[in-house]
């Protein structure tokens, strides 16, 4: 393999992620929908899965770029520093478990790389349909070599989607008169606003791994996730690796009070 040093280029660095999710990709597939069919959720599967796919970035980080970072190790003083330390990867083996197992193909692996706990990319990728999505901070976000940007989509209407978590109509009322769907991984919703195929998603019980990768290619393609109170969210806040209590909703700019007007949490006045 190719040893980069310590000073490689933002290209060098976003070939290195694409490249390592592709071949976790392929790792992945070779498991993929192999659940026991004798039981609603094969955890054993999607465990070997996940330790298999966690060992195989391990591995190549450390043969590539032996000094960088992994989030879920304890995290290095949050200072500036220079060389290889500056840098931390978020990698999220599996998102979507739930169809892994069960070959249902929307599921995914992400990557993210943080500079002095700064974000510097997003890739997300999907095997099954092969469908590859990143973005460098400042960026424009692509999905392959096609750039995407969620388009002006007007008012919301009877044919608008909102994606939502499993849970969803036991928690909220919703007067949304669009399709609400849940397809089973928080990336592949968040994706899926970025391409403008949906007018939002509602997400829940989801962590700082669930979010990294996604939430910058939503932002380069001209999205946010808010708080569902309206105020100002911030990933940066849960690097620790604390669970993200609070619901958020990622959207377009400017559209989340269109799509938070027909929200109602069960039980509040």
């Amino acid at each position: 393999m190719a040893f980069w040093g310590e000073n490689p280029g933002i290209e060098e660095l976003l070939s290195f992620a694409k490249d390592t999710v592709s071949i976790a990709g392929d790792k992945a597939l070779e498991l993929y929908g192999k659940g026991n069919p004798g039981v609603k959720f094969d955890e054993e599967l999607v465990t070997s899965a996940e330790v298999a796919l966690v060992n195989f970035f391990r591995d190549r980080l450390n043969s590539i770029f032996p000094g960088h970072g992994v989030f879920g190790d304890p995290l290095p003083a949050e200072d500036y520093v220079h060389g290889e330390k500056r840098y931390l990867w978020i990698y999220d083996p599996l998102d979507g478990v739930a169809n892994f197992q069960a070959g249902i193909p929307i599921w995914g692996i992400s990557l993210a790389l943080l500079e002095n706990f700064w974000p510097v990319f997003g890739v997300t990728f999907m095997p099954v349909t092969g469908d590859l999505f990143y973005a460098v901070v400042g960026q424009k976000a692509y999905w392959g070599e096609r750039e995407i940007r969620i388009p002006d989509s007007g008012e919301i209407s009877n044919e608008s989607v909102l994606l939502t978590y499993s849970r969803f109509h036991n928690q909220y009322q919703s007067a949304f008169p669009g399709k609400i769907r849940n397809l089973g991984s928080t990336s592949a919703h968040i994706i899926y606003v970025a391409r403008g195929r949906a007018e939002g998603a509602l997400l829940a019980n989801v962590s700082y791994r669930d979010l990294a990768a996604a939430q910058i290619i939503l932002m380069a393609a001209g999205g946010k996730i808010h708080r569902l109170d309206g105020r100002e969210f911030h990933l940066s806040d849960y690097l620790s690796g604390q669970r993200i209590e609070e619901h958020v909703i990622a959207a377009p700019e400017g559209s989340f009070e269109s799509i938070r007007m027909y929200l109602k949490r069960i039980g509040e006045e």
